[in-house]
């Protein structure tokens, strides 16, 4: 079992990391982080290129990341809530699917991508809404296969009481384990 986990915060030790490592002490199998804030990963450049071939031209640590996508079983969005969003350095890899987007959408071309199960695991302590964040992290995940989404986890009270003693997040988290634990394909 292998899990790809997306974390759009920029804080190491943070609320959103509290949530995550929780997951990845209770997954079985290989598990890979992409900290999106110091991965090295270019936002989309709309050359269009990935519209003609199956290819995204930028070289950065993206081209490891596109060939543990294929591979993989399950993939998590984690990430704080900025104005009721993701984060804008998450939006910046994720724009990266692009390639996979122009593939289905453009070339009409069968993407080579197994199915995968999807989680969102969100964190914030402003008054905005989570709803966004989540309808936007599932978009995301559908262009990566994710064809079975858990439904959004969000400790949103982490102004007053930190994501790591918010107990009803991480029953949340822990239900995730067992979701992709128990992901067989």
């Amino acid at each position: 079992m292998k899990t790809l986990i997306l974390n759009g915060s920029p804080r190491k030790n943070g609320d959103t990391a509290s949530l995550v490592k929780l997951l990845t002490d209770n997954l079985t199998g290989e598990f890979r982080i992409v900290d999106c804030y110091s991965a090295v990963i270019s936002p989309c450049i709309d050359c269009r290129c990935c519209q003609k071939k199956p290819v995204c031209v930028i070289d950065d640590e993206m081209q490891e990341i596109y060939r543990y996508i294929e591979k993989c079983d399950n993939i998590a969005i984690a990430s704080p809530i900025y104005y009721s969003e993701l984060t804008g350095k998450l939006l910046d890899a994720a724009s990266r699917f692009q390639l996979y987007y122009s593939a289905k959408y453009i070339r009409h071309e069968p993407i080579e991508i197994r199915a995968k199960r999807g989680a969102v695991i969100l964190a914030g302590g402003g008054s905005g809404s989570t709803q966004q964040a989540f309808n936007t992290a599932k978009l995301i995940l559908s262009q990566v296969n994710a064809k079975d989404i858990f439904p959004p986890v969000c400790s949103h009270n982490t102004d007053k009481v930190p994501a790591r003693e918010d107990r009803a997040a991480a029953e949340k988290i822990l239900e995730i384990a067992d979701f992709f634990n128990n992901n067989i394909q």
